[in-house]
């Protein structure tokens, strides 16, 4: 049998190919899924379990073999996308060049503020990144601490690729003195141009381009290109090019993907002018925030001392200890399902509160004044679960119900209860989805509305609930 195309999800312990036919044509299908086991040995590395992974396709559609004609893939093997980012003060330029690299899928390792020290450059070496994100004072005002950063780096005895996005004014400079002492400098427009203007987009789209031009070196990866033909982008950066993709067809909306180490939760949203008139700092219309302490199995421990064993206990209905002795990634019992739904809510809940900006109220001689605080979902209509738990999970629709209500005491900045529409991408395709719109975007939007089970009438549906919803606000 030959498919159109195969996107692989390359992770730490799985790789999952999904199938694709029709994608030139206006009825693309997903075809199917298989999974396997991800390996990296020395001679195969990782093609071994993709080979896997495409057999196991095979054997579920029946089939003695599968042919494709491309392949692209997604990967957060081989520990991901490293980062370290650089900036001047922590408010302005680090926050917009940490926004620029989580949003492209990164996992940040170090990020500072000013002037590296000895200590910073030694966790530079330890960590040895993936990728440098330098960046630096707005255009044409301060330039000295990127130029210092620059020439600190160029001490390291590690070259990896960096990418500055800093003072316009520094831009030859750094990029000379960085190339002279053996590194790949990619530059680009500054993410911080002007006092309070995020410019994140070209940094995070060159993030991509830098990391699949670099992710064959690393361990285990080195024959990737022998069957992924297409596009290699970071899994977490995947899925928020595909959150993107469908903010321009569904509109503002949150997707939330709680997973066995870390809940990752992508926002699309402008948010509203009369939020704007109260926020104390920009925010960018893509963010994503990652939480490294919240997860269902990795983790499981961690949530559960946040929340508290006798309320988990007690939300679950069972013996703890007991059940955490026997717990499984993939719950094996009735009552680890029960735990796992528990950690899951408060996964989702405590990532989405941490996501979500809030109302502060200041007193002064005026009296009373509201300011804004991080990222304004008001506007949000539609709530999308992603990922494992989130689509597999018995349970989840009740999860995710919950998380549409969270709002209840109208101080975080996400909409009022029961304005948010839930929904679930059910062939968990979204990350796969994501790689292929870089050259497929329509057939992506088309894949994607399906897998989530949303059709023009819905749309305009929930368009007309909006504007009802605003008429009356």
């Amino acid at each position: 049998m030959k498919v159109d195309i195969l996107v692989a999800e390359i992770g730490s312990t799985t790789t999952v190919v999904n199938a694709f036919n029709g994608i030139d044509t206006e009825n693309p299908a997903f075809i199917g899924q298989g999974q396997a086991p991800t390996t990296v040995l020395d001679a195969e590395g990782v093609t071994l379990g993709l080979q896997n992974a495409v057999d196991a396709l095979a054997a579920s559609l029946g089939e003695d073999k599968i042919e494709w004609g491309a392949m692209e893939a997604t990967s957060s093997a081989a520990g991901g996308l490293r980062m370290t980012v650089h900036g001047l003060v922590y408010d302005m330029t680090v926050r917009a060049a940490k926004e620029a690299a989580l949003g492209a899928g990164a996992n940040l390792h170090l990020t500072t503020a000013g002037v590296l020290n000895d200590h910073d450059l030694s966790e530079v070496e330890r960590i040895n990144p993936n990728l440098i994100l330098l960046a630096g004072g707005t255009d044409y005002g301060e330039r000295e601490t990127a130029l210092e950063n620059a020439r600190l780096l160029t001490t390291l005895t590690i070259r990896p690729p960096v990418i500055y996005a800093g003072n316009v004014q520094n831009q030859a400079q750094i990029k000379e003195m960085l190339t002279a002492a053996g590194f790949k400098c990619t530059v680009v427009e500054n993410v911080y141009p002007r006092l309070d203007e995020l410019n994140i987009e070209p940094t995070r789209k060159a993030i991509h381009r830098v990391f699949e031009e670099h992710i064959t070196k690393a361990p285990g990866m080195g024959r990737v290109r022998e069957m992924v033909s297409g596009t290699i982008m970071p899994t977490p950066g995947a899925v928020m090019e595909c959150s993107q993709l469908m903010y321009g067809a569904l509109g503002d909306l949150l997707v939330i993907d709680v997973g066995g180490a870390t809940t990752d939760v992508h926002s699309v949203t402008e948010g509203s002018e009369e939020i704007a008139l109260m926020t104390v700092a920009p925010e960018p219309r893509a963010k994503r925030t990652v939480e490294g302490d919240l997860g269902l199995y990795v983790n499981a421990r961690t949530v559960i001392e946040l929340v508290g064993e006798d309320e988990i206990a007690r939300e679950a209905g069972i013996d703890l200890e007991a059940v955490m002795q026997r717990y499984q990634p993939i719950p094996a019992d009735e009552e680890q399902l029960k735990l796992a739904q528990a950690l899951g809510w408060h996964a989702a809940s405590t990532a989405l509160a941490r996501h979500a900006g809030n109302l502060r109220y200041i007193y002064g001689p005026s009296g009373r004044q509201t300011l804004a605080e991080g990222k304004d979902l008001t506007k949000v209509r539609w709530l999308i679960g992603t990922g494992g738990a989130l689509t597999r999970m018995p349970g989840r629709e009740a999860i995710l119900t919950r998380l549409r209500d969270l709002n209840a005491s109208g101080r975080m900045l996400l909409p009022k209860p029961e304005r948010m529409r839930v929904l679930q991408d059910n062939d968990y395709i979204m990350a796969s989805l994501g790689a292929l719109s870089v050259h497929h975007p329509k057939a992506a939007t088309a894949l994607m509305q399906k897998s989530l089970g949303v059709d023009a009438a819905t749309i305009q549906k929930a368009e007309e609930q909006a504007q009802a919803e605003g008429d009356e606000a």
